[in-house]
């Protein structure tokens, strides 16, 4: 099978080895949307979304506490191959912990990617309200 050329390209639930050659469409699950391409979630997907975000951003918060330990570590003895050991662990932890930072804000970047979504939400349930509490009571 050839590679193809250019970056890989995720799409969800593609098989290029398939019979079926079309890429699945956008909306939810592949349902398309009358708004346009993508995915689109309600409101309680949104706030288990954000949660799950957060809990990561939390557990690699947790995890930075290791990663400072071993980019403080120490030599365990007084000879060269000790020193310089301690060297690379120490450099592998300054990359650990760089990594866990830039992990970090992305998962805090995302959450508030869908708290932004759930103000949305907000302000047109808030203008639906509105338009239906303009409407003369009763039936005309």
């Amino acid at each position: 099978m050839a590679v193809p050329e250019g970056s890989p390209v995720y799409q969800p639930g593609f098989d290029p080895g398939s019979v079926c050659k079309a890429p699945p469409t956008g909306g939810s699950y592949g349902t398309p949307v009358a708004e346009g391409a993508g995915f689109k979630y309600d409101e309680a997907t949104l706030h288990e979304l954000v949660t799950e975000w957060r809990e990561l951003a939390k557990e690699y918060r947790d995890d930075l506490v290791h990663a400072f330990n071993i980019a403080a570590a120490e030599p365990p003895g007084l000879e060269y191959a000790s020193g310089d050991n301690a060297l690379l662990t120490r450099n592998s932890g300054k990359a650990l912990v760089k990594a866990l930072n830039d992990r970090i804000a992305y998962c805090e970047n995302m959450a508030a990617k869908y708290v932004a979504a759930l103000g949305k939400y907000a302000t047109a349930d808030e203008q639906a309200k509105n338009v239906i509490n303009q409407q003369p009571e009763g039936l005309t």
